[in-house]
């Protein structure tokens, strides 16, 4: 059974924080936040690619900024998009791979943690933000966040309609309809054009399969992959029909539009017909946290407020992007939704110099063959850890850009600290880790993921040419997954306890209501407590999942949570803030079905508060277990 709070009280507390901040009318920019699916880096003339034909996309950088270091949160597509939605790191949200995500097998050394298997409701939504603003919002095309009740009707959107990821490439809809999705946007668009809007495109190219209408095919019969050429064509001329329609509507100059990538570009064999492109330079591609995995285009346009041609090469995260367009919209990020991992990009002038390091965590195994690994990029240095044997990779981009010469030996103190920075930022957000296979295939395991190393893959002449050398790879790797029962990463059957629902044994403990809280916050007194009646529909063990913040200097309390006979002690992680939120998955208990009560319990409170709580999941574990893969 899933609880939920009553999202009314969200949606109007929000609208009276947002209000004072309101600026009607014209005076708020219209914003078209357009996402491609699996787009690399050098896919785009603006960027130097001489293989594809993208014209629209270039006179769109001539006509506004072109960010040269944009990373996404995640090389994969679900944690990407959770990332861009709500301005929060994968690994905060414990959304860190693509939805279902991949089974764990015999394979593999490490077991992945189970994470969301849907962007939570609760969590705030960029059109959630916008929409209470007084914006109108609409969403086209790919959500790939949750169905149903998680759809992005249930995130803020006015107006949502999901695409399906083909269309039959002979029809007007293009081949992965981008077409109609464009022409859905469209039309919002004119119906809205004298209001502010927000406009989310989300397109399904192009990800595999690959399809293109085959007189496109054969104008790139000579270059690395026709189809693929052929769809970043028609991706361009889609976006080509949007720009133009601004213009006729007389809405480009108030009008901020966005364009980039969920992730870098399919480097890999994965379906008959790939890969799909190379990054080259930059090594490996989607799924890898390798610069041709997580570095994409980041295109931006407004006339009058963004300089025609100006170039950023400052490192910067599509996190940035929620609280850049907040602002754009007259919104304090600080005040509607609270701290936020991204940072405010100016738009007005070019970016200061940014000292901040860049985190990635990824406690996965992926389709492309790359394994759990976390990342740090502190000025031009970059770290990569290999989880399963704490392995470390440093390189200094500003020389070795394709990340081919680890020079960890060479600089042990650099190493030891960004690992250190590493780790601690870790700790801080509350990441997932992964937990020891101890059934693994340790010959299967060494010829699919280190006799042949994806990340090192170098790109032939043609697409079919480099497909050529991986068959055999790309066999086995499929292989591992035919019919072994294996849980999905995530479960599902969660029940969720929210601030909301708790009742109170406190003295100055309180439920606080508004949307960038939404907490039992003012926790001073070690004897305030809280509890919750649930019902459990099946019974089994459970993993229990609570999300906190703590401010500075508050905390190391150490807090009981009892649910059915059983208790779990946890220590509460300072997160700099006390509406800085974190996940800590603090254990697993045992549940029978029918009703129960959960209590949470502070023990010690060493600093001026325990924490502020928005939440308890208790997930369901996996009863299946991988079968052989001798």
């Amino acid at each position: 059974m899933i609880h939920r709070i009553p999202w009314i009280l969200f949606i109007l507390t929000a609208g009276l924080i947002a209000a004072p901040q309101q600026t009607k009318g014209a005076d708020l920019p219209n914003i078209i936040l357009i996402v491609a699916d699996d787009l690399g880096i050098n896919d785009l003339g603006c960027y130097g690619g001489d293989t594809h034909f993208s014209p629209h996309l270039d006179r769109f950088a001539r006509d506004g900024r072109r960010f040269n270091t944009a990373y996404a949160a995640q090389p994969i597509c679900s944690a990407s998009r959770a990332a861009i939605m709500t301005g929060k790191h994968p690994a905060r949200l414990h959304l860190t791979n693509y939805l279902p995500g991949r089974l764990d097998t015999l394979a593999q050394k490490l077991r992945q943690p189970i994470i969301e298997g849907q962007l939570p409701l609760e969590e705030i939504t960029l059109a959630e933000l916008l929409r209470d603003a007084g914006y109108a919002t609409a969403m086209f095309g790919k959500w790939h966040l949750g169905n149903d009740d998680f759809g992005p009707a249930k995130q803020g959107f006015d107006v949502a309609k999901l695409f399906p990821e083909n269309a039959n490439p002979a029809s007007s809809a293009g081949s992965k309809n981008e077409h109609a999705i464009t022409d859905a946007a469209n039309q919002f668009i004119e119906q809205h054009r004298d209001t502010a809007f927000f406009c989310y495109l989300a397109h399904h190219s192009p990800h595999i399969p690959l399809v293109a209408l085959p007189e496109k095919i054969a104008k790139y019969s000579d270059r690395f992959h026709p189809t693929y050429g052929a769809m970043i064509e028609s991706l361009d001329e889609s976006v080509g029909r949007l720009l133009s329609n601004l213009d006729r509507l007389r809405l480009t100059s108030r009008t901020l539009v966005i364009f980039t990538s969920d992730n870098g570009g399919l480097h890999v064999l994965e379906s008959p017909g790939t890969p799909a492109t190379t990054n080259a330079p930059y090594r490996a591609g989607k799924g890898y946290l390798f610069e041709g995995g997580i570095r994409v285009p980041l295109l931006m346009r407004w006339p009058g407020v963004i300089p025609a041609g100006s170039i950023d090469d400052i490192p910067m995260t599509l996190m940035d992007l929620m609280p850049t367009i907040l602002k754009a919209a007259h919104l304090d990020p600080a005040r509607v939704i609270g701290p936020l991992d991204g940072k405010e990009i100016p738009l007005s002038q070019p970016p200061p110099a940014d000292d901040r390091s860049l985190h990635w965590h990824f406690p996965h195994y992926t389709n492309q063959g790359s394994r759990p690994a976390a990342a740090i990029r502190r000025e031009h240095w970059k770290l990569i850890e290999q989880m399963e044997d704490e392995s470390i990779e440093l390189f200094d981009l500003s020389v070795d850009p394709s990340e081919q010469n680890n020079l960890a030996s060479k600089h042990p103190e650099r190493v030891s600290a960004l690992r250190d920075e590493l780790h601690a930022w870790q700790k801080s957000i509350g990441a997932q880790m992964p937990t020891p296979h101890p059934e693994y295939d340790v010959l299967l395991h060494r010829s699919i993921y280190l006799d042949l190393d994806s990340s090192r893959l170098v790109s032939d002449a043609t697409a079919r040419q480099t497909a050529d050398q991986w068959k055999n790879w790309r066999k086995q790797l499929n292989q591992v997954l035919d019919g072994k029962k294996a849980a999905l990463t995530p479960s599902r059957g969660d029940v969720r306890l929210f601030a909301a629902q708790a009742r109170l044994h406190s003295k100055n403990m309180r439920y606080e209501k508004e949307p960038n809280k939404n907490v039992l916050g003012y926790w001073t007194s070690p004897n305030d407590w809280a509890d919750w009646d649930f019902t459990v529909d099946q019974a089994g063990r459970y993993e229990v999942e609570v999300q906190v913040g703590c401010g500075r200097g508050s905390g190391g309390a150490v807090v009981q949570l009892e649910v059915a006979g059983q208790s779990l002690d946890w220590t509460v992680v300072e997160t700099g803030h006390f509406q800085n939120m974190i996940q800590q998955t603090i254990g697993q208990v045992n549940l029978t079905t029918g009703p129960q009560t959960l209590a949470i319990k502070p023990k010690t409170k060493p600093g001026p508060a325990v924490m502020d709580l928005r939440r308890v999941v208790l997930r369901p574990m996996a009863t299946a277990s991988p079968a052989s893969g001798k």
